[in-house]
């Protein structure tokens, strides 16, 4: 399957597109990503307080609350500035000389610049990255890893997670009608990963995570969906987000070896989302990539099962989302693939040079002895432990609201509460053309000015109402926005009781 799709992009075509004959034709793909843009263009219309209210007829709220995005910073959390130090350095080499920045921002500025053409942040890199930062991602792997070995020519610096994740589904999907590459993804799931094999115009496989079991990943629904699938597509990926999006959960290192196992024994290449790596809250909850328990398995698997790993510089106790750094590592890709794999990421040149730089910092952070590594270590304790408080802050007062029931956030940044919508709600969002779900969310940005995303756009089970709520607003603006969501939810009980 990747052979015969490296085949078609060496002779420059892709796997599969749309046909062209005489005028032009939208591939459903293409009629989908439109509809996907309108409706991001409206939504984007409806998130200021301004916009809501052209005619400016007194609104029950004086701002929009957008609980709707993982944005770190617009939430308010502050940089952590050995980061932003180093960046800044590297954007104006003149700062080099200033005694305002500590020696040991001065040095990984320096070791940054001298792999850039030009010894300039503004110059192309090679595709796959400087090859310096490629060297630290992989000594950071061995590090948290506890000495698994990480090579960084199997490293590949991208433009945030998102931009991996995409080259590596273009490289796996290949195939015609019943042999076209299914993509087992998690429901709920992350859109990134729908809306790529809606582009690629690949088969979603949908696997459900067990909601009773706090999110749990359990084999025999992924076998389940595997068998299923297998009457219509060649199921061939198994994308996994751990800790999840939108879910929290965290896998125990048992559920990793079952999904390794599963994916060794059916021939699957795995994808392991790990962008939510650092954010680890519940305790007796611990954070192991797939890349560690693949190699503590042994030689049978680990020289044999197919692994893209991912992680970004946008989560985590950096949130530094603009700056578009991320990295993956890839292992046991064929020679071949690998050799495709590099063409195709040569398209887009290089990632931006200021977020590999970015990416630097996150693995190869200030260490004891060095001049900034207490502040570095203040902010970054500070960061998620406040992280920690708000997501047991925010699980405590989901679960005194009736009608409302939530999992333990056990990580990532992100609560995902079931919700009771009366039987009167979902015949009035039937009469309006909305799922259940979006006309309840709708409906609390119009009373409140709380955005939130209905659970429906990450799916969900039939019959199952949700919706996600990052945990980033500061500690008292998120109290008053889950009072302000517990008021709302019980008039809404009433109203349509």
């Amino acid at each position: 399957m990747a052979l015969r799709c490296a085949a078609s992009l060496a002779a420059g075509r892709q796997p599969r597109g749309p046909r062209r004959e005489g005028t032009v034709r939208w591939s459903s793909a293409a009629k989908a990503s439109a509809v996907k843009i309108n409706e991001k263009a409206s939504r984007e219309k409806i998130l200021t307080l301004e916009s809501m209210n052209p005619q400016g007829i007194k609104k029950p709220f004086t701002e929009v609350i957008k609980a709707n995005i993982g944005d770190a910073h617009a939430m308010g959390q502050r940089p952590i500035t050995f980061l932003r130090q180093v960046v800044a350095l590297c954007t104006y080499p003149n700062l080099l000389d200033s005694p305002s920045f500590p020696e040991d921002a001065k040095k990984r500025a320096r070791r940054i610049l001298q792999g850039c053409g030009g010894n300039s942040l503004g110059s192309y890199t090679a595709s796959q990255g400087i090859n310096c930062i490629r060297e630290d991602v992989a000594a950071y792997i061995e590090r948290r890893d506890g000495g698994v070995p990480a090579d960084p020519d199997n490293i590949y610096l991208t433009t945030g997670a998102s931009d991996g994740i995409s080259a590596i589904l273009k490289i796996l999907i290949s195939g015609d009608g019943k042999s076209r590459t299914g993509v087992m993804i998690p429901i709920p799931q992350y859109p990134l990963y729908s809306a790529a094999i809606s582009e690629l115009d690949a088969i979603q496989v949908n696997y459900y995570l067990d909601e009773e079991n706090c999110w749990a990943l359990n084999v025999n629904e992924l076998r389940r969906a595997l068998n299923e699938a297998k009457a219509y597509c060649n199921p061939k990926v198994l994308c996994i987000i751990n800790p999840g999006n939108p879910t929290g959960q965290v896998q125990s290192r048992k559920c990793i070896e079952d999904v390794i196992h599963f994916a060794w024994e059916e021939k699957l290449f795995l994808l392991a989302d790990e962008v939510y790596q650092d954010n680890v809250y519940s305790e007796g909850c611990q954070f192991h990539s797939f890349k560690k328990i693949l190699y503590e398995m042994g030689p049978e698997y680990y020289n044999n099962v197919e692994l893209a790993s991912f992680h970004s510089t946008s989560k985590g106790y950096m949130g530094e989302c603009g700056y578009r750094g991320g990295y993956m590592e890839v292992i046991n890709l064929h020679p071949e693939i690998k050799g495709q794999l590099v063409k195709l990421l040569s398209v887009r040149l290089c990632p931006p040079v200021s977020g590999q730089a970015a990416m630097d910092i996150v693995v190869n952070p200030p260490v004891p002895g060095e001049e900034s590594y207490a502040q570095f270590i203040k902010e970054k304790e500070s960061v998620l432990n406040n992280l920690a408080k708000k997501a047991k802050l925010t699980e405590d007062m989901f679960n005194k609201i009736p009608g409302v029931h939530c999992n333990p956030l056990q990580g990532a940044m992100y609560a995902f509460p079931q919700i009771f919508i009366p039987s009167k709600a979902i015949e009035e969002a039937k009469a309006h053309k909305m799922a259940p779900d979006m006309f309840y969310c709708m409906k609390l940005l119009e009373e409140t000015g709380i955005c939130v995303v209905p659970g429906s756009g990450f799916g969900q089970r039939e019959g199952t109402y949700h919706f996600r709520m990052t945990i980033l607003p500061p500690v008292e603006k998120l109290k008053i926005l889950l009072e302000k969501v517990k008021d709302f939810h019980i008039k809404f009980l009433e109203k349509y009781a």
